[in-house]
């Protein structure tokens, strides 16, 4: 399932609700989540942010730690325990 596909559901949005949004014939939109068609950079541009995402370019080489940001702020860190902060206040947790 394509991202687009996938935040256009989790906004429980049809394809023909995200056409009458974004201004796209629901027919492209079912082309471009079917990868039946490469669509123009503008339609992907708007279909995007009409989901509420944004397309950023980003150096291969930097991809491995956007992957991980991203799942973490998704709250998928790979294991059962949630990740720990990045700071921690000085409280003595001894009297519990």
């Amino acid at each position: 399932m394509t991202d687009l596909k996938t935040a256009r559901i989790g906004l429980k949005l049809s394809q023909r609700g995200l056409s009458e949004k974004a201004g796209i014939p629901q027919a492209q939109i079912s082309r471009i989540e079917n990868a039946a068609v490469d669509p123009k950079t503008s339609t992907l541009v708007e279909l995007a942010r009409t989901l509420g995402l944004e397309i950023v370019l980003v150096p291969r080489r930097h991809l491995p730690a956007v992957k991980a940001l991203t799942s973490l702020s998704e709250g998928k860190t790979g294991t059962e325990q949630r990740p720990k902060p990045a700071y921690a206040l000085d409280i003595e947790d001894d009297d519990e």
